[in-house]
C-alpha cells in the first residue's frame, strides 16, 4: 500500500545518505518530491530519474535553505511546478567538529546556520501553504548529539538541540490548524561518511548499542513516512530517537 500517495513533499540535502534514503522510500510510497543539492548536479540529476522511474513527479533544485531569499524562492518554484506542499523535511545539515578550545567562531555560526538557520527558513517559506491548506507534516532532523550532547561537537549538538526547541514552539503554534511537526533523533547511521571512520571505530560503536549494529537510511526514512502520512495524524511535538536504543 502507497501511504504518501498523492502527498508533495519536499526535503532538503537529499543527494547522499539519510536525505536519498528518505526520497527514494517516499517516491516508493507515492509521494512526488522536490528535493534541494548544494553542488552535486550530477547526483542530483541520477535521483531525479531514478525518483521518477518510481512513477511519481521528482525535480532536483539547487538551493541553498541556510539563505532566507533562497529558501522563499525555492519554495515558490516548488509550488508552480508541483501546485502543493503537504510535507516538508529539513535535513540539510554540516558538522564542523572541535574541541571548544580550538573551535572558531566561523565554524560555529556556520554549523549553527545550516542546521538550524536552515530549519527556520524553510518552515516560514511553507507556512502560509499549510496555513491556508490547513494541514501539513514538518519533520525536522536533530540527532541523539542534540538530545544528550558529544565532545567535540559543541556547535553540532548546539544546533541539533534548537531544533527540538523551535520543533516543539512550532507545533504548539500550528496545532490548532492541523499542521504538526515532528521531529527525528538519528543516532549512528551507516553511510558514506560513516564509512570512512573505519572497521575498529565502527565496531567500537555499534557494540555500545543495544541492538548491536549501525542503522540505515531506510531506518531513518522508515520514521519519516511514519510522520508524513495519515497514520501520525495525532502525533505532533514528539522527539523520536531512531537509534537502536543508544539512549536507553
Amino acid at each position: 500500500m502507497k501511504i504518501l500517495e498523492g502527498k508533495t513533499a519536499i526535503i532538503t540535502g537529499a543527494t547522499r545518505g539519510i536525505g536519498k534514503g528518505i526520497a527514494l522510500l517516499f517516491a516508493q510510497h507515492g509521494a512526488n518530491v522536490a528535493f534541494t543539492y548544494s553542488s552535486s548536479v550530477e547526483a542530483a540529476t541520477q535521483l531525479e530519474n531514478d525518483l521518477q522511474q518510481l512513477g511519481v513527479k521528482a525535480k532536483g533544485y539547487q538551493s541553498d535553505a541556510a539563505d532566507f531569499e533562497q529558501a522563499q524562492k525555492f519554495v515558490d518554484d516548488v509550488l508552480e511546478y508541483f501546485g502543493n506542499i503537504d510535507v516538508l523535511i529539513n535535513n540539510a545539515g554540516i558538522t564542523k567538529d572541535n574541541l571548544l578550545m580550538r573551535m572558531g567562531e566561523e565554524d560555529f555560526d556556520k554549523v549553527i546556520e545550516v542546521n538550524l538557520k536552515s530549519v527556520f527558513n524553510m518552515t516560514k517559506a511553507v507556512q502560509r501553504t499549510m496555513l491556508k491548506n490547513r494541514k501539513g507534516s514538518i519533520i525536522n532532523m536533530s540527532s541523539v548529539v542534540g538530545v544528550k550532547g558529544n565532545a567535540g561537537q559543541a556547535n553540532y549538538a548546539a544546533s541539533k538541540a534548537g531544533v527540538i526547541g523551535f520543533s516543539k514552539s512550532v507545533a504548539l503554534e500550528l496545532g490548532s490548524r492541523n499542521i504538526r511537526c515532528n521531529v527525528i533523533a538519528p543516532g549512528f547511521i551507516e553511510t558514506e561518511m560513516t564509512a570512512k571512520l573505519g572497521e575498529e571505530v565502527i565496531k567500537g560503536w555499534t557494540d555500545a548499542i543495544p541492538l548491536k549494529r549501525g542503522g540505515t537510511p531506510e531506518d531513518v526514512a522508515n520514521a519519516c513516512v511514519f510522520l508524513a502520512s495519515d497514520m501520525s495524524a495525532y502525533i505532533t511535538g514528539q522527539v523520536i530517537n531512531v537509534d537502536g536504543g543508544m539512549l536507553t
